[in-house]
């Protein structure tokens, strides 16, 4: 799933109002973890998970977390990442 630059603006604005559902803390990320990003996304399509510590490690955990989730990072700001996974369309 591609994103362009256009939506993926759109969604870094969408993701202004949100708060952080996962934080990421001194165990670093876990199985389960990333299980509860996963079900977020699933709800969700755009959360926000923010990192406690992790100062340097940041964009290197978002990007394991997308990995791991099958999900897109729109953007790291300080200590929070958007990631976003679009729902799958349910067809009649």
């Amino acid at each position: 799933m591609e994103l362009t630059s256009k939506r993926r603006a759109e969604l870094k604005a969408k993701a202004h109002e949100l708060d952080p559902v996962a934080h990421i803390g001194k165990y670093g990320v876990t199985p389960e973890s990333l299980a509860h990003i996963d079900k977020a996304l699933a709800d969700h399509e755009l959360i926000k998970v923010k990192f406690i510590g992790f100062k340097e490690q940041r964009t290197t955990l978002s990007d394991e977390i997308a990995g791991a989730t099958s999900s897109e990072v729109i953007d790291v700001i300080g200590n929070v990442a958007i990631l976003y996974r679009e729902k799958p369309q349910v067809s009649d």
